[in-house]
């Protein structure tokens, strides 16, 4: 099917690669690595990560990596850190410098990261730059990077190791960075009337399709990617979603942004509905009737199915636009 098969075109359509390996000591190398696509729009939503990878590097140490893109993948950049230069300021001067290159086209306004662990580090690299920091898990486009290094990168490294990882894919264990926490109930004013479990063809998300940045409110959409659609089924499969209807759609709208949503869950064990926002805060959506459970099923099956992509709207009732939209996507585990 044309819209769901790119991946020959991608490659045509990368049109710079830069690759810089400076040796630093006898025992350890610092690699840049930096590629730009020349189909996608450089976006000022920009998200990053620094850890280790499964790799150990000359001299017995593990490899360290920051990785930086932005929100449509429009470029990627990867510097490999010894060890002993994994600190704020070397991830500050790593942002610094890459803001100051000519071959980015928008510099960022907000940096995501996703990685518990390393927040502190981050959040006082970034707090030095004229920039928002946003500890979220909504850095969709490195999580689908990261899926891709862990595929095809670093297993073929010399000095990988499996087992230095927690598994990759959905279900595949708990996700490294995530701190998982008991859901906290939503604050009285800013609960939902009515809650539904929805679906939309995922054509609907797709150039052509009728979601898109101008009639999804306060709200966010995920990019999918060539290389993500290429582990897709039809674009005739429907994405499942949940639809939150109240009388106050604008004010919830507006938290759910700055809470920085990034999933929901149907807890099927305890028939709750769960919301994910920023790092690891989880809150109590709403309880589950036996009928609510049944399309909980559905609901999470169809995420599977979708390697995670599902979506929120918030609106007044079933005829208003949206006051906010977001097409989300779980992290996968072992990234």
């Amino acid at each position: 099917m044309s819209s769901l098969s790119s991946s020959s075109c991608c490659q045509s359509q990368l049109f710079l690669l830069l690759l810089v390996i400076l040796t630093i000591t006898a025992s350890s190398i610092n690699v840049i690595e930096f590629i730009q696509y020349s189909d996608k729009k450089t976006s000022d939503d920009w998200e990053l990560d620094c850890y280790s990878r499964p790799v150990i590097a000359p001299g017995g140490k593990k490899l360290w990596e920051v990785l930086i893109t932005d929100s449509t993948g429009s470029f990627r950049f990867v510097k490999t850190l010894p060890s002993n230069k994994v600190n704020s300021k070397e991830v500050r001067q790593t942002v610094e410098d890459l803001m100051e290159d000519s071959r980015i086209e928008s510099k960022p306004s907000t940096i995501r990261f996703f990685r518990g662990a390393m927040f502190n580090m981050i959040n006082i690299a970034l707090s030095e730059l004229d920039v928002v920091s946003r500890p979220s898990r909504g850095t969709y486009s490195i999580a689908q990077w990261l899926e891709e290094r862990h595929k095809d990168v670093y297993p073929k490294m010399e000095g990988y190791q499996a087992n230095m990882g927690v598994g990759s894919g959905l279900g595949a264990g708990v996700p490294s960075f995530l701190d998982v926490r008991t859901p906290v109930k939503m604050p009285d004013a800013l609960r939902g009337e009515k809650y539904a479990f929805v679906a939309l063809p995922l054509a609907e998300f797709l150039p052509g399709g009728d979601i898109n940045d101008n009639n999804i409110g306060v709200g966010r959409l995920c990019t999918i990617s060539d290389s993500f659609l290429e582990d897709l089924p039809p674009a005739d499969t429907f994405v499942q979603g949940v639809v939150i209807l109240t009388q106050r759609p604008e004010p919830l709208a507006a938290w759910l942004a700055g809470t920085e949503v990034a999933s929901m869950s149907a807890d099927l064990r305890k028939r709750n509905l769960i919301m994910d926002t920023d790092i690891d805060t989880r809150y109590l959506m709403a309880r589950l009737d036996d009928n609510q459970r049944e399309e909980g099923v559905a609901f999470e099956e169809g995420k599977d199915a979708l390697n995670g992509l599902h979506f929120v709207c918030v609106q007044r009732d079933e005829d208003d636009d949206p006051a906010g939209f977001w097409l989300m996507r779980e992290l996968p585990a072992g990234i």
